[in-house]
């Protein structure tokens, strides 16, 4: 594995995070997909087995409970002090007006529940979900602060904004000399650019680290354009995502065009898209869902696949813009 400094900070990372979004109770109405506690553990021993050291989810991920595997995993088999673990806040965690959003309230509470769940005194990342349009950045900002500096996050990051609210939330956090977010988690893979145009350039100005999630565009960069899984069918995301928003006739010729890279490597197309990701500087640690075994193995031996510039000239031609994504 491969390791490298989280942004400009003094942390280091593996090349590859675990994403807990596959992790939780598959009887719960959310996502009927994830794994059950034993099937998450044996992922997450995989994971540690292979040196993957950063894991990420999120309070709202099956209600919880992928917090809580997650967190059990992590106290049974690593050294808290050696892995890096990273959640996340603003989304409906529970009924009632108080249950979301990035209020003082809704901050403070939130991160005792996770940390709960987790089974830690801590988290090394804590990352706001979405941007809270009901609710003032200097008091979200505030509150993140009083977080950092009573030891319950190392770090903030934020997900999913336009590069203006980016901008905004760095303004006011050093105005103020509050811990300042030091990473970016976006949607970013072949399928979906658009954050070359604004968003990267700031992070890589900013020395923020830059996690990426869907970065296999939710399976779609790995089987042909017209295949579809069980996920897939039960995902309402996934058909939200990449069956309206996308331009179709364009993004085939991308799937086709990575098809045809990994053929000629002899390597799965998922090794191919993650590599032509890890290819970019900007790119700290893409964040990957593993469902399968051999999720996470692709994942793991796309750190060591380098492409041709020839290969990922191809990958990126064709190309087009695209809507902005729906979740900003």
């Amino acid at each position: 594995m491969r390791y490298t400094k989280f942004g400009s900070t003094g942390m280091e990372v593996s090349a590859i995070c675990l994403g807990g979004m596959s992790f939780g109770d598959p009887r719960l109405p959310e996502h009927a997909w994830t794994l059950p506690e034993r099937e998450t553990r044996e992922i997450v021993r995989q994971a540690l087995d292979a040196g993957i050291n950063f894991f990420d989810t999120a309070n709202i991920y099956s209600g919880g409970t992928s917090e809580e595997y997650v967190g059990r995993a992590l106290a049974d088999m690593a050294n808290r002090d050696e892995v890096v673990i990273a959640t996340k806040v603003a989304g409906p965690a529970r009924p009632g007006p108080n249950g979301s959003g990035l209020s003082r309230k809704a901050i403070l509470a939130e991160i005792d529940n996770s940390l709960r769940r987790l089974a830690t005194d801590y988290v090394d990342l804590y990352i706001i979900h979405r941007w809270d349009h009901g609710t003032p950045i200097e008091e979200t900002l505030e509150a993140l602060n009083d977080v950092v500096r009573a030891g319950k996050a190392r770090y903030i990051g934020a997900s999913a904004m336009f590069a203006w609210q980016l901008a905004t939330a760095l303004a006011v956090s050093e105005r103020h000399g509050w811990a300042r977010f030091v990473s970016m988690q976006d949607s970013y893979s072949l399928l979906y650019r658009e954050e070359e145009r604004e968003m990267l350039p700031l992070c890589e100005a900013r020395g923020m680290a830059v996690t990426p999630f869907s970065p296999l565009a939710r399976g779609k960069l790995t089987r042909p354009w017209d295949a579809e899984t069980e996920r897939q069918k039960q995902d309402a995301e996934t058909a939200k995502k990449y069956g309206t928003t996308l331009y179709r006739d364009e993004d085939e010729q991308i799937v086709s065009r990575t098809l045809q890279v990994a053929e000629r490597l002899g390597r799965p197309p998922a090794q191919v898209a993650l590599a032509w990701l890890l290819s970019k500087p900007v790119v700290t640690a893409p964040i990957v869902g593993a469902s399968r075994s051999q999720h996470l193995t692709d994942a793991i031996a796309a750190v060591d696949l380098e492409l041709s510039p020839e290969d990922i000239a191809a990958l990126e031609e064709p190309y087009q813009p695209h809507p902005v994504e729906f979740n900003r």
